[in-house]
């Protein structure tokens, strides 16, 4: 008899130490704030395939807590976690989003939820059930599902700064090219370009033939098409004064363009009757058989003038010491800045960087070409300006504690 009360004693304990755990795991469990104000919606701006979803912060009860984002298709049911962070982070204000497309909420939270690895991308809007679970050791609470339709977006409002920057750009370009056709446009002389006469009339008193070289670039290239403008100019200068000129093709594309370049410059000069098919002649597409072919013909027809203006590798100083030691007067170009000190050394003028594109706009006088060259000059102006305007904004920002004009600055010039 008294062994069945102290077993029944023990049962008892065991069930009200049960109760007790469960009623303590309970108070735990409840102890675990609820995520209130969740909303989904599709995310802005984006091309498909993620939502924006957005609570109000659960406090400090979930420091330590995670928050675990669960996506289902109603069509297929079934929830899949998608993405998992801590509960503390996240605010709506550490949002990457530029100030005129977001308007953050003090104490909520925001994150971008993307699907697409999930479900995929669809051609259409697709409609998804989301949630929210929030994790703390082993208590957990979750939001009701919300739904919200994803799909791609026509307008991506946090570019405005990159549409308003091209729609200035555009203006100021067309306002360019109306004032060059109507006034034009000032752009300064080259030192390079005022040695062509010389050098073109130099080979007239000789009676020796000018070379000019537009180097191994396809016609693809902006250097070889500046090149082809450069050669234009120098024809016409040749067609006037009678002058042989000969220039050796790398790219069979390159030299059918220049011959139409060459054929026109003649007839702009009504010297039809001077010009001949076999001022553009085709080399090699091998480099080095380039270079060698061209060097044999310099050496053996002692040109008064060389012209290598385009690009060029490491054939340029082959090229270009072999032009010297004829005595030829060398005018040299190109867009590559390791071969810039070899026609430093062997030529007497070269066209640095950017005086490569102007030297066509500037010979041509092409309202186009000199729009161009003015807009670029422009461009650059305005990025010096921004960057020193800009550097002394964030300064004085950071020195008076102006978080919110650091922000905007930032925003401004960013690309997103």
């Amino acid at each position: 008899m008294t062994n069945n009360k102290l077993t029944f004693l023990f049962l008892a304990a065991a069930i009200a130490a049960a109760g007790t755990g469960t009623a303590d795991a309970a108070e735990k469990k409840a102890a675990l704030p609820p995520l209130t104000g969740f909303t989904a919606a599709d995310m802005p701006g984006d091309a498909g395939g993620a939502a924006l979803l957005r609570w109000n912060s659960p406090g400090e009860a979930a420091e330590g807590a995670v928050i675990e984002v669960h996506a289902s298709d109603p069509a297929k049911p079934g929830w899949v976690k998608i993405k998992e962070f801590p509960a503390a982070g996240n605010l709506e204000k550490d949002m990457d989003m530029p100030f005129w497309a977001w308007r953050p909420v003090p104490g909520r939270h925001a994150v971008t939820a993307d699907t697409t690895s999930s479900f995929g991308r669809p051609a259409a809007a697709q409609e998804l059930e989301f949630k929210l679970r929030l994790v703390k050791g082993g208590s957990s609470v979750e939001t009701e599902p919300v739904k919200a339709s994803i799909g791609g977006n026509w307008f991506n409002a946090s570019r405005l700064n990159n549409l308003v920057l091209m729609l200035t750009i555009i203006i100021v370009f067309f306002w360019t090219v109306s004032h060059a056709k109507r006034k034009g446009l000032f752009i300064r002389r080259i030192a390079g370009l005022d040695a062509i006469d010389e050098a073109i009339g130099r080979a007239t008193e000789m009676g020796r033939p000018i070379f000019y070289s537009t180097g191994i670039g396809p016609m693809s290239l902006v250097p070889t098409i500046a090149s082809t403008s450069i050669l234009g100019e120098v024809a016409r200068k040749v067609a006037q004064y009678d002058t042989s000129l000969k220039v050796p093709h790398f790219d069979p594309i390159v030299m059918t363009v220049c011959k139409e370049v060459v054929k026109q410059s003649y007839l702009e000069m009504e010297r039809p009757d001077s010009y001949r098919d076999d001022i553009n002649f085709f080399v090699s597409q091998d480099q080095f058989s380039y270079a060698a072919s061209v060097d044999a013909m310099i050496h053996r027809e002692k040109p008064a003038a060389c012209f290598f203006i385009g690009h060029f590798m490491a054939e340029s100083l082959l090229l270009a010491e072999v032009g010297a030691t004829t005595g030829a007067i060398q005018i040299a170009g190109t867009e590559q800045e390791s071969q810039l000190p070899f026609f430093f050394t062997s030529c007497d003028y070269t066209l640095i960087g950017e005086e490569l594109y102007a030297a066509g706009a500037y010979l041509s006088k092409e309202p186009m070409l000199t729009s161009t060259l003015k807009v670029q000059d422009f461009g650059k102006a305005f990025v010096m300006l921004a960057v020193v305007a800009g550097a002394i904004l964030i300064a004085a920002g950071a020195m008076f504690d102006l978080d919110s004009l650091s922000k905007v600055v930032t925003q401004l010039f960013k690309a997103y």
